[in-house]
């Protein structure tokens, strides 16, 4: 029974790696597809069914099994048996999706559908117009599975507490930004059309229309961009800035639950809006 990847429910693992005293989080889910002792991920009624049975000898694994008190499987199995009761609530099927989305540069389904839905939610959070969305990849930090979507799968893409932020930026600064953007890598782009070819931008428009220097853009963003996350700083120079206390999850959630109350599913697409040489190549 391959425990180790799979011990924590959300099937999510976290490595974190060190490198010039500076660290990047990655995430991976592993599926428990039962080929070694028939443990699967347990929803929240089929726990005995799925992960097996603990008493004081052994642990029986779903295929019959039996692992002798004492062993490390027997240890692995008994904590996560133990923790099912408190993770209950995770297994909530809260929408469905047709098919896998996952986050990939330099755009995605996955990545639009979460900036164009910041987008709209900034606008409402503030009361201002917002014509961009600037997100960052890292923060999607699992993909979206084909079917019934749980709770746990939106928890896991978005465990970090960033909150929905409205900055408003005159064209020049804006402009700015772009060419942040284009000397370093993909970010998640939304109410723009840019073209990128060797870190230099040959297309940029924003609503359809170049920047307008003098004219002052809404931006929608996070507050993790704000002064150097990702090293961007989208509040550099701001005219205005609005930090709610509305997290991305806290967002996100009602927006799913309100689709699946619609019977929508969760599905997206992609429109050309970032072209980046480098990642077209890959």
């Amino acid at each position: 029974m391959e425990m180790a990847k799979t011990k924590v429910m959300a099937l999510a693992a976290v490595v974190l790696l060190a490198c010039s005293c500076e660290y990047t989080y990655t995430w991976e889910k592993y599926r428990m597809d039962g080929h070694r002792t028939g443990v699967t991920a347990p929803s929240a009624d089929n726990v005995d069914a799925a992960l097996g049975v603990v008493d004081s000898l052994n642990y029986t694994a779903p295929n019959g099994t039996c692992y002798p008190a004492g062993s490390m499987v027997y240890a692995t199995a008994a904590d996560m048996i133990a923790v099912q009761p408190q993770m209950r609530h995770l297994k909530e099927v809260v929408g469905y999706a047709t098919r896998d989305m996952a986050a990939a540069a330099p755009e995605s389904e996955l990545s639009n559908w979460w900036v164009d839905r910041m987008m709209v939610d900034v606008a409402k959070l503030t009361k201002r117009k917002v014509d961009v969305g600037i997100l960052n990849f890292g923060g999607i930090r699992v993909a979206l599975p084909q079917g019934d979507l749980l709770l746990d799968d939106f928890i896991s893409m978005f465990p970090f507490k960033n909150r929905l932020t409205y900055v408003a930026l005159q064209g020049s600064d804006l402009q700015a930004v772009f060419e942040t953007i284009a000397a370093s890598r993909p970010f998640v782009l939304g109410g723009t059309k840019m073209v990128v070819t060797q870190h230099h931008i040959d297309t940029l428009l924003v609503g359809g229309k170049p920047i307008d220097p003098k004219k002052v853009y809404g931006v929608a963003t996070v507050d993790f961009l704000i002064d150097g996350g990702d090293g961007l700083t989208v509040g550099k120079n701001a005219k205005e800035m609005i930090m709610s206390d509305c997290t991305v999850i806290d967002a996100v959630l009602p927006y799913v639950r309100s689709l699946q109350a619609a019977g929508k599913p969760v599905e997206y697409f992609t429109d050309g809006r970032l072209k980046f040489d480098e990642w077209e190549e890959d």
